[in-house]
This record gives C-alpha cells, sequence and structure tokens, in this order.
C-alpha cells in the first residue's frame, strides 16, 4: 500500500504540472480509386491541474495511513 499511494503520489504530481500534451495524426482528406490523400492533423489532450491535485492528495493519503488502511 505505501508503494502504491508513493506511486499516486508523484503520478498526480506530474499531472499538476504537466496539463496536456500534443499528438499528431493521419486524416484522409481524398479518395478516388486507389488513390488516397491524408493530411496530419494536430491534436491536444488537455485535463484540469485540479484532476492531478486530488491524485496526490489521494495518494499522500494512502501512504500516511497506509498501516491503518492494513488493519
Amino acid at each position: 500500500m505505501k508503494r502504491t499511494g508513493f506511486l499516486l503520489f508523484t503520478f498526480g504530481s506530474l499531472l499538476s504540472l504537466v496539463t496536456g500534451f500534443n499528438y499528431v495524426s493521419k486524416e484522409k482528406v481524398v479518395e478516388i480509386g486507389e488513390l488516397e490523400i491524408k493530411a496530419d492533423k494536430n491534436n491536444t489532450a488537455i485535463w484540469a491541474p485540479l484532476i492531478g491535485l486530488a491524485v496526490t492528495i489521494v495518494g499522500g493519503a494512502i501512504f500516511v495511513n497506509q498501516e491503518k488502511l492494513n488493519r
């Protein structure tokens, strides 16, 4: 349980600091017979820093109170 709490605390801290990322995907623009034309499409994944804060708090609570949770 202590390891789980530490991992959640670390992951939550990272979620709070890094609030999103960009990635590129291929999108089909035109298809005529066997001819295909594709274009790159930029996408963004964004989340609220409060989600990371909540995960950090839960991880810290598990880490600190792991003896009480194991009873």
